[in-house]
């Protein structure tokens, strides 16, 4: 592994992971096998093969924003950021528009997303018109706008939170 992608992964799990301590832990149901890691790791410590594409998301954060593009080189837009991470990640190969990434996968409630889940945004008056990917911690990593760059940003937020309208999973 080069020392930048080391440096890359390492800063990532530490925003992910936060100032957690190691706080009450609920061992009910499936929760049990991760009591006692901090929240963050224990939604990255999941499912096998979740994390990775929201680490190589985050990696990804900084990249110029692009209307078509679909590469690090090139910079990207929304969609073309979820076909790259999931192509180079997951192996798999999606449709390029958002409306039809919609299409694949299914649809989980909001309190089951995983890290490497795609959350889809209303922000024109379709159902599904911006997509991200949800890396934990109700934070997501996407590419907004021209003129912009991949970024980090809450589903909190004035902006993104009432425009959610589903989170889908690929992997399983």
């Amino acid at each position: 592994m080069s020392s930048r992608r080391a440096c890359i992964l390492s800063a990532a799990s530490l925003v992910l992971a936060g100032c957690a301590g190691f706080p009450g832990v609920s061992t009910t149901g499936s929760d049990r096998r991760f009591a006692g890691l901090p929240a963050a790791r224990r939604e990255l410590a999941g499912e096998k093969g979740f994390a990775e594409p929201a680490l190589h998301a985050f990696s990804l954060v900084g990249t110029p924003y692009r209307w078509g593009g679909n590469s690090p080189a090139g910079g990207f837009d929304c969609s073309g950021l979820v076909v790259y991470v999931m192509r180079r990640v997951m192996g798999k190969t999606l449709p390029r528009t958002v409306e039809q990434i919609a299409g694949t996968g299914w649809e989980v409630p909001s309190e089951d997303r995983l890290p490497g889940d795609l959350v889809f945004f209303n922000t024109t008056g379709a159902k599904h018109s911006h997509v991200g990917i949800y890396i934990g911690q109700n934070r997501f990593v996407h590419a907004p706008t021209e003129g912009g760059t991949v970024r980090l940003e809450s589903l909190l937020s004035s902006y993104w939170g009432p425009r959610i309208s589903s989170f889908r999973r690929l992997q399983g």
